[in-house]
């Protein structure tokens, strides 16, 4: 089965190399969906289906953040994962995220080994 990703990221640059990392992966692909910020990612959810989001914190417009509170109070998003690809690592910012039901944490820069770990944990998680 193959599954659609969500990339949510305000660099061009990272969305693309993240794109190439999966194509890495050797995982079944659907379709790759790319937002700038969490306000994009939000109207597009609304348009297309999605099977896991990969979501940057700092970004203008809707933060990563906010995102989530927004995200998860909408009941048709609640079951999608989040995997959150960000450059801060800290303890407080792990549990905040982990109180907003963030599946887990890839730091950056990242492998293709952890990515592809990531992503198959939080799909076994969803099923």
């Amino acid at each position: 089965m193959a599954y659609n990703f969500l990339i949510v990221d305000d660099s061009a640059f990272v969305r693309t190399v993240f794109k190439k990392t999966l194509s890495l992966s050797n995982l079944e692909i659907g379709t790759v969906f790319e937002a700038g910020n969490g306000a994009e990612a939000l109207e597009l959810l609304g348009r297309q289906q999605v099977d896991l989001i990969f979501l940057d914190v700092n970004m203008p417009v809707m933060d990563g953040l906010e995102f989530m509170d927004r995200l998860r109070s909408q009941q048709q998003f609640v079951h999608i994962p989040v995997i959150v690809m960000s450059t801060e690592g800290s303890r407080e910012r792990k549990a905040l995220l982990a109180d907003k039901d963030v599946v887990a944490c890839l730091r950056k820069p990242f492998t293709t080994e952890q990515v592809r770990e990531a992503i198959e944990a939080a799909l076994e998680q969803r099923t």
